[in-house]
């Protein structure tokens, strides 16, 4: 069962139990057996999202309550993943067409399977997923609750629609030109020529994922179209903040997000089924309601923790451990040019001096410019000086000679936030700021999770 930060510092200190784990801090009793003790049942929240996942670990109480014993943040790298594949595909593109010309294949593709979900979607389930499981390693879970939203894509576009609207679509009547000639006032968005040739152009650039949606087109001339080539809109027009404000006031909101999570939800849903746990589905409006009528400030955390019905919730107010999906490297051994020929090789070992990219690290340095204690995780370089990353900021040109493998990598970057303190309110007293899982041997001095 999990347990306060203080009873694991005694059963630390009193050498009744080990540390399992360092990120996210667990221990393990090693002066009992499993069989000896009782578990209450707990609950695994989740808040699917695009970018983040909130998740909560919470204990129910009597009379529909439920206590809060960890709050997790799940952060997703969908984006660098499609990011990377669409520069992979652009690079063999040019490959099979200028430096040898070869014809495109597409007849040895094979057919997608029912359910399949492109790897930045996929992405998103095998995480959450494999967080669930982690957690159900460390703790008694005995049930999940996860919203089940779907988003109406038109409405968040237009509010107002109703009806027939719904069937016609953004360019009932009109031609895509003629829409944007009308939206823009026929002058160009970025400095206002008007009686000119104008182009469509894509307010974020194709090349760096922008889509054909109509909210991301504008007009421009043929000069400002040349100078902002592939620039994002902020950059080009980053001396003209007025003008920025007014282009992404006039362009409605991209939906990527909306779209990724309408994508996925029932494959997170079956993916969670395969745990054996029970399975609660809760819709994203009770959510907010929870939130609302407790008092609760909004964070994906919280928000997962508001999922389901529920009457009352207490020890909420704690820290948050923010997971960022960080990836175990790349297989690609040569760097890149933007014509996708090849400017230089990477080192074929990735285990450097015993150390490698990801790994959490305690460095302590005792002379020159870096001198002090440095904890975070590490990049690994071919000569022996690593950067680390700590909570602090980064520290460059640390001999390995000063570092200490605390935690090897595991594909994850992890920070402790406290999210009470943003929202102005203090923690009351008896909340635990520092929850720990508290994991039973199954024999003294043997893990139960791998």
């Amino acid at each position: 069962m999990p347990c306060t930060e203080k009873r694991a510092r005694l059963l630390l200190a009193r050498g009744r139990a080990r540390v399992h784990k360092v990120m996210p801090f667990t221990i393990r009793v090693v002066d009992r057996l499993a069989e000896d003790n009782e578990f209450q049942a707990l609950r695994v929240k989740l808040d699917p999202g695009s970018k983040t996942t909130g998740m909560a670990l919470v204990r129910e109480t009597a009379e529909n309550g439920v206590a809060v014993i960890n709050l997790f943040e799940l952060m997703h790298r969908g984006k660098q993943i499609s990011e990377a594949l669409t520069a992979r595909r652009g690079h063999r593109s040019l490959r099979r067409s200028r430096l040898r010309y070869r014809p495109a294949r597409r007849l040895n593709r094979g057919n997608k399977k029912s359910g399949w979900l492109a790897p930045s979607l996929q992405h998103r389930v095998d995480t959450t997923l494999a967080w669930v499981n982690r957690i159900q390693r460390y703790a008694p879970v005995s049930a999940i609750s996860t919203e089940l939203v779907r988003f109406d894509m038109q409405a968040l576009e237009n509010p107002e629609i109703e009806g027939a609207q719904y069937q016609q679509g953004t360019l009932a009547g009109y031609e895509v030109r003629e829409y944007l000639l009308e939206k823009w006032h026929r002058t160009c968005a970025y400095c206002g020529a008007k009686n000119v040739p104008l182009q469509i152009e894509h307010i974020h650039p194709k090349s760096k994922s922008g889509s054909d949606r109509i909210s991301n087109l504008t007009l421009a001339c043929q000069c400002c179209n040349a100078k902002k080539a592939a620039l994002p809109v902020e950059v080009f027009l980053a001396k003209q903040p007025e003008r920025l404000k007014r282009i992404q006031a006039q362009a409605k909101r991209p939906l990527k997000d909306a779209a990724a999570v309408n994508a996925t939800r029932w494959a997170l849903i079956n993916a969670l089924k395969t745990t054996g746990l029970v399975v609660e589905t809760a819709s994203g409006g009770r959510t907010k309601f929870n939130r609302i009528e407790l008092g609760i400030p909004k964070t994906h955390a919280l928000d997962a923790a508001c999922v389901g019905p529920m009457n009352s919730m207490t020890g909420w107010r704690k820290p948050t451990l923010c997971i960022k999906a960080m990836g175990r490297g790349s297989y690609q051994r040569t760097r890149l040019d933007k014509f996708g020929c090849v400017r230089g090789y990477l080192t074929r070992s990735k285990n450097i001096q015993g150390f490698q990219t990801g790994d959490r690290v305690k460095a302590i340095v005792t002379k020159g410019k870096k001198a002090g204690c440095h904890i975070g995780r590490v990049a690994v370089r071919a000569s022996g000086s690593f950067n680390i990353q700590t909570s602090n900021g980064l520290v460059q040109g640390v001999s390995h000679r000063y570092c200490t493998v605390v935690q090897r990598g595991d594909g994850y970057g992890y920070q402790l936030v406290a999210k009470t303190e943003a929202t102005g309110t203090q923690p009351k007293q008896g909340d635990a700021l520092h929850p720990a899982l508290y994991l039973p041997g199954l024999k003294a001095g043997i893990s139960r999770a791998n």
